[in-house]
């Protein structure tokens, strides 16, 4: 099994993953799994390769990893890595966080567990796409509610203290709470594993909390892996 993680290897779960998955496998509470960083194309949000690679509503950012960044893995570092979709995750944080959820959504073929933090469930897609004209928002708005249930476990977190861009699009479709709170009632609607984690007391990102339930949210969504070995 493996775990890719948005944003690395010096973005935003940081060097702390490390450790925490360390000792998270020590203790048998996850399987023994690699754990595979993928730095951004630089810049954020529209206009920049980060936004293009993590905001597009589509299957090519899994695509990319499954063609580009998995075989390189394996070649380099002697392994061979899983396909089966059941020992494959997924975690981001921002952006990388809706990344996350878009792989597994229009590839579910190939991921099933995803973690995002401070998720950007927003209209932040660029360039436009009509079939998805709210972006990431549309998650929430008519992808979960109106598709049927997909095989896929979701942990989410936000803070109270997260973004809010009303300035960018004056669309309604840039506030990060109300977006995650939104997530977690169409996932609870549809049926979804899911928990959903209300941070108070933090911003964008959760950088004080992470440390705190990280470990639980990653047990939590490796849980099930292997029962039907």
């Amino acid at each position: 099994p493996f775990m890719v993680c948005h944003d690395g290897p010096k973005g935003k779960p940081k060097q702390v993953i490390f450790n925490i998955l360390d000792n998270l496998i020590a203790e048998k509470r996850i399987p023994p799994l690699i754990a595979i960083l993928v730095a951004n194309g630089g810049g954020d949000a529209q206009g920049h390769q980060r936004g293009k690679e993590y905001d597009t509503m589509s299957g090519l950012y899994a695509d990319y990893i499954e063609k580009e960044v998995l075989p390189l893995v394996e070649k380099n570092c002697s392994v061979r890595l899983t396909s089966n979709p059941d020992g494959r995750a997924v975690m981001g944080n921002s952006s990388g966080g809706s990344a996350a959820l878009i792989m597994a959504w229009y590839r579910n073929n190939l991921y099933r567990r995803v973690l995002t933090t401070s998720g950007t469930f927003v209209n932040q897609q660029w360039p436009f796409d009509p079939r998805t004209p709210g972006g990431a928002w549309n998650f929430h708005e008519k992808l979960i509610p109106f598709s049927d249930k997909k095989p896929i476990r979701l942990f989410l977190a936000v803070a109270d203290n997260d973004l809010l861009n009303p300035n960018v699009m004056r669309d309604g479709m840039h506030d990060w709470v109300e977006a995650n709170h939104l997530m977690a009632k169409a996932l609870k609607a549809k049926g979804y594993a899911y928990q959903y984690l209300f941070c108070q007391n933090s911003g964008h990102g959760i950088a004080n909390a992470m440390t705190q339930f990280l470990p639980h949210a990653i047990e939590w969504v490796w849980l099930g892996y292997g029962a039907d070995r």
